[in-house]
């Protein structure tokens, strides 16, 4: 960007005058001296000072953006070629892996696409696929991603979506039709309440019912109102799925084999965004087989209760060859104290002092 001595804050008419004494560009303003300046007429040495110390931070404004420019288009290319990298690796893995049975015990990522046998999308793994099913939500953003698998394990997946990924090899496609028993059982009309509108209030914080809220009692046990009837609320505590064949298209497309990459995996699933992964720096220990974690600024004043407790549990189960013990670290800074009000009223009168001596600088370069 070409810079015009206009630009320079404060000169104002000032400029006609500058360019007749010889001082035509920013750079020459920059560069020059107060007693130079001081020989034109209407400018003292306050104003002169001015002038070239907003003409300096001129140039050095462009000097940074043009330096920011630079270092965008630097690290544009530097990404461009991390991703080309990636593919590469990713294509090359691919291959490896190509025709290769699954095994148990493998950690792997499934693509899923799950559905009634009235065709209603319930599972999608990918963000494109939930807005072509209308089901996409901006607030669970998050859910439409590959499953995180460890083949063979109880947990992840229902039973017969786990068997039927036992028997496919990497990049093999499956449709399958799951029963209820193998799915999400059967409908046990025992788990099906009805209470009294003024209990479920007290129960739901005052507030009162509303159909197909989800509601959770105090044994953590969820549920959903169905319906309201005759000063009695219906809570359904069966799974929404429960007794219904349900259809699903599978592919395994990846096995995680690297020790970060399970450690990422495993706090995706206990719900910490992927954009805040690396906020939680982890230190792992090998020879003591310890992890630790500490807990980003953001995140401090969360209740993560159930957070890091779910995350301890699945890396001691599943990864206990290589991890004993998990730790989390919270650092509270301590935080500046506000100014006194003899500090405040201090740097007002000097404030105030250093602007009066400047204007009668101004005043008496004027007179001269």
């Amino acid at each position: 960007m070409s810079l015009k001595l206009e630009d320079v804050k404060g000169l104002g008419k000032k400029v006609e005058n500058l360019k007749e004494a010889g001082i035509d560009s920013v750079e020459k303003l920059a560069s020059a001296k107060i007693d130079d300046l001081l020989k034109i007429k209407g400018i003292g040495k306050a104003s002169a000072q001015k002038f070239i110390d907003n003409a300096k931070t001129l140039l050095g404004e462009q000097s940074n953006e043009t330096e920011s420019e630079v270092k965008e288009s630097t690290e544009e290319i530097d990404e461009e070629k991390k991703i080309q990298e990636e593919l590469k690796k990713l294509e090359e893995k691919k291959k490896q892996l190509e025709g290769k049975k699954v095994e148990k015990g493998d950690f792997i990522l499934v693509k899923i696409t799950g559905k009634t046998q009235k065709g209603r999308i319930f599972q999608v793994s990918s963000i494109e696929d939930a807005k072509k099913a209308g089901i996409y939500d901006e607030k669970k953003e998050h859910i439409y991603t590959p499953e995180f698998v460890i083949v063979g394990k109880p947990g992840f997946l229902n039973e017969g979506v786990m068997e039927t990924i036992e028997k496919l090899n990497y990049f093999e496609k499956k449709s399958v039709r799951i029963p209820p028993s193998k799915g999400f059982g059967k409908r046990d009309p025992a788990k099906i309440e009805r209470i009294g509108i003024a209990k479920f209030r007290k129960l739901n914080e005052g507030k009162n019912p509303e159909l197909g809220q989800d509601f959770v009692k105090k044994d953590g046990q969820r549920g959903t109102v169905t319906n309201i009837l005759q000063g009695r609320v219906i809570i359904d505590y069966n799974h929404p799925l429960a007794g219904q064949n349900l259809d699903y298209n599978i592919e395994v497309i990846d096995k995680i084999e690297d020790f970060n990459d399970k450690i990422e995996y495993f706090m995706i699933n206990k719900g910490i965004p992927k954009a805040n992964i690396a906020d939680f720096k982890a230190n792992y220990n090998k020879k003591e087989k310890s992890i630790e974690f500490t807990i980003p600024k953001q995140f401090l004043f969360q209740n993560l209760i159930m957070l890091k407790f779910g995350l301890s549990m699945d890396l001691q189960t599943n990864m206990g060859d290589e991890i004993n013990d998990v730790k989390f670290i919270e650092i509270y800074e301590k935080m500046p104290l506000p100014a006194t009000p003899s500090e405040s009223v201090a740097s007002k009168v000097e404030e105030y002092n250093k602007q009066q001596e400047s204007e009668q600088e101004e005043e008496q370069g004027k007179k001269t």
